[in-house]
């Protein structure tokens, strides 16, 4: 891990843990894949097919008669390990630009209380703020799926979204539950969490999404997840949240990886559902869906399984709007970090197995360095939570707010200490 959190690789036989997965835009490889990006072919598989534009619609908006690439959008954070714990940002309750006016709430309508369900009832309150997001370059094209954030035409998605590979500058389109399709511009970007911000041009009266507390989101609460998987927009899928804390790491190398501190949901996210919605019963964004775990080929040359295995990743919903009210103030976003170059400390019986995340190099004048940590001390906890990866101590600093103190659990030769730190920020 580098002095900003990103993880490096281990020397020696030790193997970051991970399963089988597959970007969905790409060949097997170890590590998440991101459900977003181009697609590579007719769904659900097969070779790159260029895509081409549909007919001329008129749109709701006046004077504007254009149609989005209609294409299917897959992954570009992949490769990765995938260890066991996460990056989390939490944040305040406000979204961004909120102080520019919002829609009136919107009401659940139910047609048929006899069989209406939860995930009815959540569906109606979230779908009115899931949109469609549509890139394209000289290279090629791709969609995925967006959040609402103001009336007045921000949207959220992943930053593997709007980032396609490629010469010339993306060009986007953004669609929204009622058909109007925008022209929209990326303000801000922060890879390192994997999201992006947009603004719709001259949007207004759009239906800002509810962010819930993601930090109170309980292993078994009710997911919904709202985008638009292989292209088809508005569609909603529902399952419950497997898993908190969930370390990813995503990326082509272990020195790009992104890292999230994922919550983990068995509603079945495809490519596509990038930069949707995860919502809980309320129909309250809690994550925002950004990877997949795929099940990799059996024999040489053949491709991994692509889509949903029930194994789901999204971004914690306070991790997002914090990172999102940053872009939306002024383009950009810290990054919480520690000051530290790590690696994973094995079992000594098996080294397959991390006991903590080692540090193998302290940056001066970093908050490492003002409190006390040393190379070859082996971090085994931030606050309450467990750490045995590099990638988890990754994970759980960014998932600190910058100025935040934590405690670390520090095993130092035979003895164990506890060491206050004061998390620092870099601009991303």
């Amino acid at each position: 891990m580098d002095p900003y959190g990103n993880p490096t690789p281990a020397p020696g036989t030790w193997a970051q843990p991970g399963w089988p997965q597959r970007s969905a835009d790409g060949p097997a490889a170890q590590g998440p894949t991101a459900p977003g990006q181009p697609y590579p072919g007719p769904p659900p598989f097969g070779p790159p097919v260029p895509q081409q534009p549909g007919p001329q619609q008129p749109s709701h908006r006046a004077g504007r008669l254009r149609m989005g690439v209609a294409g299917l959008l897959a992954g570009a954070l992949v490769g990765g390990g995938a260890g066991a714990g996460v990056v989390l940002l939490a944040d305040g309750a406000d979204g961004p630009g909120s102080d520019a006016g919002t829609a009136a709430a919107q009401n659940v309508t139910i047609t048929n209380p006899e069989t209406a369900t939860a995930v009815t009832a959540a569906a109606a309150k979230a779908a009115p703020s899931a949109v469609t997001v549509y890139v394209t370059n000289g290279s090629g094209s791709g969609s995925g799926s967006g959040v609402v954030l103001s009336e007045d035409g921000y949207v959220l998605t992943n930053d593997h979204v709007v980032s396609i590979d490629g010469a010339g500058q993306p060009v986007v389109s953004v669609r929204t539950p009622d058909g109007t399709l925008y022209d929209a511009t990326v303000v801000g970007t922060q890879p390192v969490y994997d999201l992006a911000v947009l603004r719709l041009e001259d949007a207004s009266g759009l239906a800002p999404a509810t962010f819930g507390d993601s930090d109170a989101v309980q292993v078994g609460d009710l997911a919904v997840a709202i985008g638009a998987p292989l292209g088809l927009s508005d569609t909603v899928t529902d399952g419950i949240i497997s898993a908190r804390g969930r370390a990813v790491a995503t990326g082509s190398t272990e020195g790009d990886a992104t890292v999230i501190d994922a919550l983990q949901t068995d509603a079945a996210i495809n490519p596509g559902n990038s930069g949707g919605a995860l919502v809980n019963g309320a129909g309250e964004v809690i994550g925002i869906n950004t990877a997949i775990a795929t099940v990799a080929s059996g024999a040489p040359g053949q491709q991994a399984q692509s889509g949903s295995i029930g194994v789901g990743f999204a971004i914690p919903g306070n991790t997002a709007e914090r990172i999102a009210q940053e872009i939306v103030a002024d383009g950009s976003a810290d990054i919480t970090y520690l000051g530290v170059s790590a690696q994973t400390a094995p079992d000594g019986t098996n080294p397959g197995i991390g006991t903590g995340a080692q540090v193998v190099q302290v940056q001066p004048g970093t908050p490492a360095s003002d409190a006390g940590l040393q190379a070859g001390d082996v971090v085994t906890a931030v606050g309450d939570r467990l750490v045995t990866t590099s990638t988890e101590l990754t994970a759980a600093v960014r998932s600190a707010s910058p100025g935040e103190e934590v405690t670390l659990t520090v095993r130092r030769g035979q003895s164990t200490e506890q060491i206050d730190v004061t998390l620092g920020a870099t601009e991303g």
